[in-house]
């Protein structure tokens, strides 16, 4: 791993059986990922982009290969150090939202510290604080049904970034949103990155990855589509650019 490589894998795969058949969710893929980088993984539904995203966040098990953070193989941590891996330095956004439907806004937020020792007064104050940074202090007390679907990514954007995590793995975060919704959370997505977050976004809009995002990394079954210039500078819109950011 070269000094300037933050997240790196090599020759990862994921196979599952069915039956007699062995599906390759992943195909030895192999990408390297700078500290404070922006990068969009694309890819058709299936082509592996999900997969490879839960991999590198400690979600799932490789079948073989190897995903190393900061030169610290995953494998070599138990379970009780990929959980403090998680909690301490990953943040997770899905298109899902994945709130708690009892829990009021801020009670949502507070989750994002359950694990990591925080006391109740100061991950209420901290919780609290992010919602009004993120425009949704009125919003505090109401529970996900009472918001609106821009609302509920917020509100879910502000829990994976509460604890100030090193990454931020954001799964279609804008797929079940209109398109000003949309925009909303991709501006965000932009000035977190621009705060030096590392984030690492799957989307099926390669329109919305070449104009947010720093580097485009396409899937195709399971595989690099190395044919697309896969884990290339992006090249969707006109100014991309080493570090450019819109």
């Amino acid at each position: 791993m070269t000094p300037a490589c933050y997240l790196q894998t090599t020759d990862l795969c994921r196979h599952y059986e069915r039956g007699h058949r062995v599906v390759k969710a992943l195909d030895n893929v192999t990408i390297s990922i700078a500290r404070g980088e922006f990068v969009g993984i694309v890819g058709s539904s299936g082509s592996g982009k999900t997969t490879l995203l839960n991999l590198l966040a400690g979600l799932d098990t490789p079948t073989s290969g190897v995903v190393d953070l900061d030169g610290v193989p995953l494998s070599s941590m138990s379970r009780r150090q990929l959980a403090a891996y998680r909690a301490a330095k990953v943040g997770m956004v899905f298109q899902s939202f994945n709130l708690i439907a009892h829990y009021t806004a801020l009670q949502n937020v507070e989750t994002a510290f359950y694990f990591t020792g925080t006391q109740p007064v100061e991950r209420r104050r901290l919780a609290a604080e992010m919602l009004e940074r993120l425009g949704l202090a009125d919003r505090a007390t109401h529970r996900p049904s009472d918001l609106s679907g821009g609302e509920q990514q917020r509100v879910a954007v502000a829990r994976a970034i509460v604890k100030k995590p090193e990454l931020l793995f954001a799964d279609e975060p804008t797929g079940n949103l209109d398109l000003e919704n949309a925009g909303q959370i991709a501006s965000l997505l932009t000035m977190l990155h621009g705060e030096g977050l590392t984030i690492i976004m799957v989307t099926h809009n390669l329109e919305l990855a070449g104009q947010r995002t720093q580097r485009i990394i396409r899937m195709q079954y399971g595989r690099l589509d190395r044919g697309d210039h896969s884990d290339a500078r992006a090249d969707a819109r006109p100014d991309a650019r080493e570090g450019a950011i819109p």
